[in-house]
């Protein structure tokens, strides 16, 4: 669970860092000014809709720190995916529900959890 005190305090943080009004963050990460507003005065919690529009408009935000205060700010880790060459999977059974791929959609965001609790966003 998100402290939402903390939480505050780290989006402080990140007004602090880019030089932005609360209301200029708002509309930066297309929200109501009204959120920020309430979100700074503790009466609303982070939605995790919110959450996500700071990670997409600020990549330099490290999700992890973020929501837990762990990790750093601003991201030192590169959010570009390392290219590697993956084992080839051996056969997939015919059987094998594999959805089709929407040619009129895209691949906004992949995320990767660890079995330690960690995990990777990367974002196109």
């Amino acid at each position: 669970m998100v402290n939402a005190d903390d939480f505050v305090v780290r989006l402080e943080k990140i007004l602090r860092h880019y030089d932005l009004s609360a209301s200029a963050f708002a509309d930066k990460i297309k929200v109501q000014r009204s959120s920020i507003s309430h979100l700074l005065s503790g009466r609303n919690k982070p939605s995790l809709e919110f959450v996500l529009k700071i990670i997409k408009s600020f990549p330099e935000v490290n999700l992890y720190w973020l929501l837990n205060g762990k990790g750093s700010f601003p991201s030192t880790t590169s959010r570009q995916p390392q290219i590697f060459d993956p084992t080839p999977i051996a056969s997939v059974p015919k059987e094998a529900n594999i959805p089709k791929i929407d040619k009129e959609k895209s691949i906004e965001k992949i995320i990767i959890f660890y079995n330690d609790g960690s995990f990777k966003s990367y974002h196109e």
